[in-house]
Protein backbone atom coordinates (compact mmCIF):
# COMPACT_ATOMS: atom_id res chain seq x y z
CA UNK A 1 0.00 0.00 0.00
CA UNK A 2 1.92 2.99 -1.34
CA UNK A 3 1.18 6.46 0.04
CA UNK A 4 3.74 8.44 -1.96
CA UNK A 5 0.90 9.71 -4.15
CA UNK A 6 -0.43 11.64 -1.15
CA UNK A 7 2.63 13.92 -0.92
CA UNK A 8 1.45 17.47 -1.70
CA UNK A 9 3.00 20.92 -2.02
CA UNK A 10 -0.07 23.16 -2.03
CA UNK A 11 1.41 25.35 0.72
CA UNK A 12 4.94 26.69 0.34
CA UNK A 13 7.14 26.14 3.40
CA UNK A 14 8.11 29.19 5.41
CA UNK A 15 11.68 30.45 5.30
CA UNK A 16 13.74 30.90 8.44
CA UNK A 17 14.09 34.64 7.69
CA UNK A 18 10.31 35.17 7.36
CA UNK A 19 8.56 37.45 9.82
CA UNK A 20 6.36 35.68 12.36
CA UNK A 21 3.43 37.72 11.11
CA UNK A 22 3.65 35.88 7.78
CA UNK A 23 3.35 32.61 9.67
CA UNK A 24 0.36 33.95 11.61
CA UNK A 25 -1.42 34.91 8.38
CA UNK A 26 -0.91 31.41 6.96
CA UNK A 27 -2.49 29.84 10.04
CA UNK A 28 -5.40 32.27 9.81
CA UNK A 29 -6.10 31.04 6.27
CA UNK A 30 -5.56 27.30 6.86
CA UNK A 31 -6.55 24.58 9.30
CA UNK A 32 -2.98 23.32 9.63
CA UNK A 33 -1.54 22.61 13.07
CA UNK A 34 2.03 23.11 11.76
CA UNK A 35 3.84 24.61 8.77
CA UNK A 36 7.32 23.44 7.65
CA UNK A 37 10.24 25.89 7.88
CA UNK A 38 13.22 25.83 5.52
CA UNK A 39 16.69 27.36 5.42
CA UNK A 40 17.36 27.37 1.71
CA UNK A 41 16.98 23.72 0.68
CA UNK A 42 17.38 22.41 4.24
CA UNK A 43 14.34 21.42 6.27
CA UNK A 44 14.66 22.76 9.84
CA UNK A 45 11.39 21.75 11.47
CA UNK A 46 7.82 22.99 11.84
CA UNK A 47 6.37 26.03 13.52
CA UNK A 48 3.11 25.28 15.34
CA UNK A 49 -0.08 27.30 15.36
CA UNK A 50 -0.04 27.19 19.16
CA UNK A 51 3.40 28.81 19.35
CA UNK A 52 3.17 31.30 16.52
CA UNK A 53 0.74 33.61 18.32
CA UNK A 54 3.04 33.77 21.34
CA UNK A 55 5.88 35.40 19.41
CA UNK A 56 6.48 39.13 19.49
CA UNK A 57 5.85 41.41 16.52
CA UNK A 58 8.98 42.10 14.53
CA UNK A 59 10.56 38.75 15.29
CA UNK A 60 11.64 36.43 12.51
CA UNK A 61 11.45 32.67 12.63
CA UNK A 62 15.23 32.69 13.08
CA UNK A 63 14.70 34.52 16.37
CA UNK A 64 12.40 31.75 17.58
CA UNK A 65 14.22 28.82 15.99
CA UNK A 66 14.35 27.13 19.40
CA UNK A 67 10.56 26.68 19.24
CA UNK A 68 10.53 24.67 16.01
CA UNK A 69 9.29 21.09 16.25
CA UNK A 70 11.75 18.89 14.35
CA UNK A 71 9.60 15.97 13.25
CA UNK A 72 9.23 14.39 9.82
CA UNK A 73 9.02 11.08 7.97
CA UNK A 74 10.88 9.83 4.93
CA UNK A 75 9.44 8.79 1.59
CA UNK A 76 10.00 5.14 2.56
CA UNK A 77 8.23 5.32 5.94
CA UNK A 78 5.40 2.79 6.17
CA UNK A 79 1.94 4.32 6.34
CA UNK A 80 1.30 2.85 9.80
CA UNK A 81 4.46 4.53 11.07
CA UNK A 82 3.31 7.76 9.41
CA UNK A 83 0.03 7.52 11.34
CA UNK A 84 2.00 6.95 14.53
CA UNK A 85 4.12 10.04 13.81
CA UNK A 86 0.97 12.14 13.39
CA UNK A 87 -0.29 10.93 16.78
CA UNK A 88 3.04 11.38 18.58
CA UNK A 89 3.41 14.99 17.45
CA UNK A 90 -0.26 15.96 17.63
CA UNK A 91 -0.08 17.29 14.09
CA UNK A 92 -2.27 17.19 10.99
CA UNK A 93 0.70 17.95 8.71
CA UNK A 94 3.72 15.69 8.31
CA UNK A 95 6.81 16.83 6.32
CA UNK A 96 8.26 14.21 3.99
CA UNK A 97 12.00 13.98 3.20
CA UNK A 98 13.84 11.95 0.59
CA UNK A 99 16.51 9.41 1.52
CA UNK A 100 18.98 12.27 0.92
CA UNK A 101 17.08 14.48 3.42
CA UNK A 102 15.65 16.70 0.68
CA UNK A 103 12.25 18.22 1.47
CA UNK A 104 9.63 16.72 -0.88
CA UNK A 105 6.37 18.06 0.51
CA UNK A 106 3.99 16.96 3.24
CA UNK A 107 1.22 14.54 4.08
CA UNK A 108 -2.12 15.67 5.46
CA UNK A 109 -3.62 13.54 8.20
CA UNK A 110 -7.02 13.33 6.48
CA UNK A 111 -5.45 11.75 3.39
CA UNK A 112 -3.60 9.08 5.37
CA UNK A 113 -6.71 8.33 7.41
CA UNK A 114 -8.66 7.87 4.18
CA UNK A 115 -5.95 5.48 3.02
CA UNK A 116 -6.43 3.53 6.25
CA UNK A 117 -10.20 3.50 5.73
CA UNK A 118 -9.66 1.99 2.27
CA UNK A 119 -7.63 -0.92 3.65
CA UNK A 120 -9.15 -4.44 3.64
CA UNK A 121 -8.94 -4.46 7.44
CA UNK A 122 -11.80 -1.96 7.51
CA UNK A 123 -13.80 -2.46 4.33
CA UNK A 124 -13.83 -6.27 4.09
CA UNK A 125 -16.93 -7.76 5.66
CA UNK A 126 -15.98 -10.19 8.38
CA UNK A 127 -15.99 -10.94 12.06
CA UNK A 128 -14.18 -8.97 14.76
CA UNK A 129 -13.01 -11.01 17.73
CA UNK A 130 -11.27 -9.61 20.79
CA UNK A 131 -9.09 -12.09 22.67
CA UNK A 132 -6.97 -11.75 25.82
CA UNK A 133 -3.90 -13.59 27.06
CA UNK A 134 -0.92 -12.97 29.31
CA UNK A 135 1.42 -10.36 27.89
CA UNK A 136 4.30 -12.85 27.65
CA UNK A 137 2.18 -15.78 26.45
CA UNK A 138 0.60 -14.66 23.18
CA UNK A 139 2.13 -14.37 19.73
CA UNK A 140 0.79 -13.05 16.44
CA UNK A 141 2.11 -16.11 14.63
CA UNK A 142 0.04 -18.30 16.95
CA UNK A 143 -3.06 -16.16 16.37
CA UNK A 144 -2.58 -16.39 12.60
CA UNK A 145 -2.09 -20.15 12.86
CA UNK A 146 -5.31 -20.54 14.87
CA UNK A 147 -7.33 -18.58 12.32
CA UNK A 148 -5.85 -20.13 9.19
CA UNK A 149 -5.80 -23.71 10.51
CA UNK A 150 -9.61 -23.45 10.65
CA UNK A 151 -9.81 -22.38 6.99
CA UNK A 152 -10.61 -18.77 7.84
CA UNK A 153 -8.76 -15.73 6.45
CA UNK A 154 -6.97 -13.25 8.69
CA UNK A 155 -7.53 -9.63 7.59
CA UNK A 156 -5.49 -8.10 10.39
CA UNK A 157 -4.89 -7.93 14.12
CA UNK A 158 -3.43 -5.43 16.55
CA UNK A 159 -2.85 -4.94 20.26
CA UNK A 160 -5.82 -2.89 21.43
CA UNK A 161 -5.15 -2.73 25.17
CA UNK A 162 -2.80 -3.66 28.02
CA UNK A 163 -4.17 -4.39 31.49
CA UNK A 164 -2.48 -5.97 34.54
CA UNK A 165 -0.02 -8.05 32.49
CA UNK A 166 -2.81 -9.12 30.16
CA UNK A 167 -2.77 -8.13 26.49
CA UNK A 168 -5.96 -7.56 24.52
CA UNK A 169 -5.73 -8.31 20.79
CA UNK A 170 -8.38 -7.32 18.25
CA UNK A 171 -8.60 -9.74 15.34
CA UNK A 172 -10.56 -9.32 12.11
CA UNK A 173 -11.17 -12.46 10.10
CA UNK A 174 -13.48 -13.92 7.50
CA UNK A 175 -16.70 -15.33 9.00
CA UNK A 176 -16.16 -18.88 7.73
CA UNK A 177 -15.79 -21.43 10.53
CA UNK A 178 -15.87 -18.70 13.16
CA UNK A 179 -17.10 -21.03 15.87
CA UNK A 180 -14.21 -23.44 15.22
CA UNK A 181 -11.78 -20.51 15.45
CA UNK A 182 -13.23 -19.45 18.80
CA UNK A 183 -13.04 -22.99 20.16
CA UNK A 184 -9.40 -23.24 19.11
CA UNK A 185 -8.58 -19.91 20.77
CA UNK A 186 -9.98 -21.34 24.00
CA UNK A 187 -7.93 -24.51 23.65
CA UNK A 188 -4.85 -22.32 23.37
CA UNK A 189 -5.88 -20.53 26.62
CA UNK A 190 -7.06 -17.29 25.01
CA UNK A 191 -10.01 -15.65 26.72
CA UNK A 192 -12.69 -14.45 24.31
CA UNK A 193 -13.85 -11.02 25.50
CA UNK A 194 -16.42 -10.53 22.72
CA UNK A 195 -19.64 -12.48 22.27
CA UNK A 196 -19.81 -13.53 18.63
CA UNK A 197 -23.32 -14.21 17.35
CA UNK A 198 -22.53 -17.76 16.29
CA UNK A 199 -20.35 -18.76 19.22
CA UNK A 200 -21.96 -22.12 20.06
CA UNK A 201 -19.80 -22.42 23.19
CA UNK A 202 -21.47 -19.36 24.69
CA UNK A 203 -24.87 -20.52 23.45
CA UNK A 204 -24.37 -23.88 25.15
CA UNK A 205 -23.38 -22.19 28.43
CA UNK A 206 -26.48 -19.99 28.28
CA UNK A 207 -28.69 -22.99 27.54
CA UNK A 208 -27.27 -24.97 30.45
CA UNK A 209 -27.60 -21.97 32.74
CA UNK A 210 -31.23 -21.50 31.76
CA UNK A 211 -31.88 -25.23 32.32
CA UNK A 212 -30.24 -25.09 35.76
CA UNK A 213 -32.28 -22.04 36.75
CA UNK A 214 -35.45 -23.74 35.61
CA UNK A 215 -34.53 -26.86 37.65
CA UNK A 216 -33.77 -24.81 40.78
CA UNK A 217 -37.09 -22.96 40.50
CA UNK A 218 -39.17 -26.15 40.47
Amino acid sequence: MDIKEYIINDVEPLHIDDDVRKAQKIFQQLTFSHVPVMDGEVYLGCVSETDVYCFEDGQTLKDVKYALDTFMVTIDTHWLDVLEAFAQHNSNVMPVLSSENKYLGYYELKDIMQHFNDSPFLYESGAVVVVEKGSTDYSFSEIAQIVESNDSKLYGCFVSNYRDHVTEITVKLSPENLNAVLQTFRRYSYEISTAADDDSYLDALKERSNYLNKYLNI
